[in-house]
């Protein structure tokens, strides 16, 4: 297949950057961006390639040669006048007698040509297009395609300002058959994007290649910079898929927006006014953001696949005006449940996809090479949390929507809401703590490094320990983690007190704990974080593992807990902000505002001020 590479842009916003030289000639880290795709060209075993070239086309000559030293062959259509994208592929008709690959070349790309070129030849595709979502569609060239990814309507910038569009932009990469000549004209400056493709795709076999791999015009110097920050950091190369991605795997209702019951109209629909944050967050790291969603509201005839893609329109819309993009939606139309009147009986099925199935993890794992062990599913249900586990994520249950009350599978983690789980996945603020805890078990020569975390509730010290446990049997490291709330008297047993001594049992709690590390088996009742949640039975006992991680409110707060400590972590909070997450708490679990303000001025001079004062004895306090 020959390559068409569009190498005559002027680069006017680059400034002084390309006085002297075309756009596709300006250096990123020590060569021309130009160089990169003749490079990747190479790589997936391109052998020619032709560069339109007009403005300042001698330095491109100069470098490239006739491209022996690259390992490809080189030549060069030197267009007397600027014809746009299309001119100068026009002229090249007598050449392009079968389908060819066109590249622009001010774009930094890294993508996986040969799924491109699979994927083209799959569809009998005579003009492919690939697409994706970006942060910026309100100012893009749009495309709309159906299930198997037939272009259905382009939407070329401008947009009006009342436009509801799939986040799905033209990326400027295409793989086009000889059946686009008759379309063009010869001579006449035009615009694949703005001229071409929008008047051709009702004629033309046209699909869209969605993938999130890396594609970045640099028309700007903030643009140049930004890239050039993510050749450097490697997540350009990391991003092709050739390589195992990383994915945040979204629910939608409750997690993305409001869970109104059964949201089947477009109006119903409201993003929560952290979501666009959290999803922008997730869009600056490695993970890809996919949402999937059950749909039942399809089989409950409520609407139709085209009313659901309207409603996902307004999601899209609404998110990428904020400068956030999902780089894919899945979602399960089913409901197994049957035999209603008002039913639609085509989507009445047990299917493989609905949650907690993981069929829409594993399609999507599937279709964007994404390894689940590395990816996380945030949900607020436990059909959330049955797919995620199912498929082999790390779960999160956020506090928002249903919550995850009345829920038998647990989360690995919870947060109050997406972008506290998205600010915590993404920052992995004990990353560097791991690798001091790591060092302390690989070194240490006792049989069994016992680390105590203390703090006060709601401080993170759960999140700590589960983080820390991760890393640890990443690595190979066993470890036992005792969590100290299982000492906690069930509330009916507090006699009208709120003393944190007396409800942790500290006398009972002390000797337990000494016992499991001396080999002893414990068995307990158990704890509940929500009043919903069944009190399961909890047993404890030391099997040869490296690092026993002891958990809890008071796990610094006696001397002895700290005398069998031989590594001693304090989770420190503001007063503010621990208020605040009391109030959340404990609003998730079903209190009043009243009953919660109660709670709070009994515990903070019984608990809270106690506790606060047991950093003095930690050999790490943590933020």
């Amino acid at each position: 297949m020959k390559v068409v590479i569009l190498a005559g842009g002027r680069g006017t916003r680059l400034g002084e950057l390309t006085k002297d030289i075309p756009k596709p000639m300006v250096s990123l880290l020590g060569k021309p961006l130009l160089q990169y795709q003749i490079e990747l060209l190479v790589r997936y075993g391109f052998s020619e390639v032709i560069l339109i070239v007009n403005h300042l086309s001698q330095p491109i000559k100069d470098h490239f040669g006739d491209g022996a030293d690259f390992g490809i062959k080189i030549r060069y259509y030197q267009e007397e006048k600027p014809l746009g994208t299309v001119g100068g592929i026009k002229d090249l008709e007598a050449e392009l007698t079968e389908d060819f690959l066109v590249l622009y070349g001010d774009v930094m790309m890294e993508m996986d040509l040969k799924r491109l070129v699979n994927f083209h030849n799959g569809k009998e595709s005579q003009a492919t297009l690939v697409v994706h979502p970006n942060d910026h569609p309100y100012d893009s060239d749009l495309v709309e395609m159906d299930e198997e990814g037939l272009i259905v309507n382009v939407l070329p910038k401008p947009h009006s300002a009342d436009l509801i569009y799939h986040n799905m932009v033209n990326a400027a990469v295409y793989i086009l058959s000889p059946a686009i000549f008759p379309f063009l004209e010869k001579g006449k400056k035009a615009d694949f994007g703005k001229d071409i493709f929008p008047r051709v795709f009702t004629d033309l076999k046209m699909f869209g290649y969605n993938t999130p791999e890396y594609l970045k015009d640099m028309g700007t110097p903030d643009r140049l910079e930004h890239v050039g920050h993510d050749v450097q950091s490697g997540k350009v190369k990391r991003r092709n898929l050739e390589n195992r991605q990383k994915a945040i795997f979204l629910d939608r209702d409750g997690v993305i927006n409001e869970n109104v019951d059964l949201i089947h109209k477009p109006e119903d629909f409201h993003l929560y006014p952290f979501t666009a944050r959290a999803i922008s967050k997730i869009n600056t790291s490695d993970y890809l953001a996919v949402v999937t969603t059950n749909q039942s509201v399809v089989a409950r005839n409520l609407t139709t696949i085209k009313g659901l893609g309207e409603i996902h329109k307004k999601m899209e819309t609404e998110l990428g005006d904020a400068g956030a993009k999902l780089d894919a939606i899945y979602y399960c139309p089913h409901h197994p449940d049957k035999g209603y009147p008002e039913e639609n009986v085509a989507y009445k099925i047990d299917c493989d996809c609905r949650k907690p199935k993981p069929g829409m993890i594993n399609n999507a794992s599937r279709d964007y090479n994404i390894d689940p062990l590395q990816s996380f599913m945030i949900g607020d249900s436990e059909a959330d949390m049955g797919a995620g586990k199912a498929a082999g994520c790390t779960t999160v249950s956020v506090m928002t929507g249903f919550g995850l009350r009345k829920a038998k599978t647990k989360p690995d983690y919870l947060f109050a809401n997406l972008e506290e789980a998205a600010n915590f996945i993404v920052d992995e603020p004990y990353k560097n703590l791991a690798a001091k805890v790591k060092d302390l078990a690989s070194t240490s020569s006792k049989e069994t490094l016992v680390i105590n975390i203390g703090g006060n509730t709601r401080s993170g010290k759960s999140t700590l320990a589960t983080y820390l446990q991760k890393q640890l049997k990443a690595d190979g490291i066993d470890c036992l983690r005792i969590t100290l709330d299982h000492w906690i008297l069930p509330k009916s047993e507090r006699i009208g007190k709120e003393e944190v001594f007396h409800n942790f049992q500290i006398d009972k709690l002390e000797s337990d704990v000494q016992s499991i590390i001396n080999g002893k088996t414990i068995e307990l009742k158990g704890y509940t974080p929500h009043p919903d949640y069944d009190v399961e039975d909890v047993t404890y006992k030391l099997e040869g593992q490296k690092v026993i991680l002891i958990e809890g409110v008071v796990a610094l707060a006696t001397e002895n807990l700290r005398t069998i400590s031989d590594f001693k972590i304090f989770k420190s909070i503001s007063e503010d902000l621990l208020k605040q997450r009391m109030f959340t708490y404990y609003d998730w679990k079903g209190y009043s505002e009243e009953s919660i303000q109660v709670l709070w001025e009994t515990r903070k001079p019984n608990e809270y001020d106690l506790i606060a004062q047991n950093e003095q004895f930690a050999d790490l306090v943590i933020d």
